[in-house]
């Protein structure tokens, strides 16, 4: 059996997650952005907190997990090598480790780049890859400690999982990143459909996380260096994917866009520093 998994609205604009095997009755939390909209997601469904996966040490990931600790007794699992970073933990893990909820496995990812010890949890037979702020929908985080070879390094590692998987990610940035993303690749009509997508789930004030993989892949330019569009339109033609990484990251980190983009018009480069 495959994990029930509730997608919980934290905060402005996080999301944390609770992972529920029905057999054994385990319930995991990926990220604690703040305890009241989990307990309450909890005690609607009846289930019981015994895991907390943290995936890195910012305080919009973690500020729930002492009340949550207290309250239910979860074990905390976090990176073994960024422990005096996190809240104690009870599981230090590092790459390759794996985590069980209930007979359900998950393997521990490496995903460093928005900074260090990041984490990602993969659970093959649930099809769920959770990557908090290495990948994000249509975007991927700043990188406030790693370089653009260690986070590209991070991200084709997250590219590589099965297309079909679902991509659980820390926050909703979907519309501004999309305003970004059609400024590197305004003729793709993936972007132009998936767009539209967004537009429509916004107005109706519903959340664009998860994505599909495969729908990353497609529109995401942070995984699209390879896109021939993309490097004549920044001119790296030859440039490693890599390079064309960084200078992606680059723009992203200077652009001032906020409206989203009216994809019946040719974008213009004016909103970048």
């Amino acid at each position: 059996m495959s994990l029930q998994i509730a997608t919980i609205p934290c905060r402005e604009d996080n999301y944390a997650f609770l992972l529920h095997d029905k057999d054994s009755g385990e319930t995991a939390l990926v990220d604690a952005p703040e305890a009241a909209p989990v307990i309450e997601v909890l005690e609607s469904r009846g289930w019981t907190l015994t895991h907390i996966l943290i995936t890195h040490h910012h305080y919009d990931h973690i500020d729930g997990v002492e009340e949550l600790r207290a309250k239910y007794g979860a074990k905390v699992v976090g990176a073994k090598a960024d422990a005096a970073r996190l809240p104690a933990l009870d599981i230090a893990v590092s790459e390759g480790d794996i985590i069980k909820i209930g007979e359900n496995e998950g393997k521990v990812l490496n995903v460093s780049g928005h900074c260090d010890n990041h984490l990602a949890f993969h659970f093959p037979r649930s099809f769920a890859v959770f990557t908090a702020d290495s990948l994000m929908a249509l975007g991927c985080g700043r990188l406030f400690e790693g370089t653009p070879e260690q986070m590209w390094r991070s991200l084709s590692k997250i590219a590589a999982l099965p297309e079909m998987t679902i991509v659980y990610s820390g926050h909703e940035y979907t519309a501004a990143n999309a305003t970004f993303a059609y400024t590197i690749e305004p003729g793709n009509a993936a972007l132009k459909d998936r767009i539209l997508q967004i537009i429509e789930a916004r107005a109706q004030k519903m959340p664009t996380v998860p994505s599909l993989l495969t729908d990353e892949l497609a529109t995401n330019p942070f995984l699209r260096p390879q896109s021939p569009e993309i490097r004549q339109r920044l001119g790296m033609e030859s440039a490693t994917d890599t390079e064309v990484f960084a200078e992606i990251r680059r723009r992203k980190d200077n652009f001032k866009g906020t409206e989203m983009p009216d994809i019946t018009e040719e974008p213009c480069n004016c909103a970048y520093e």
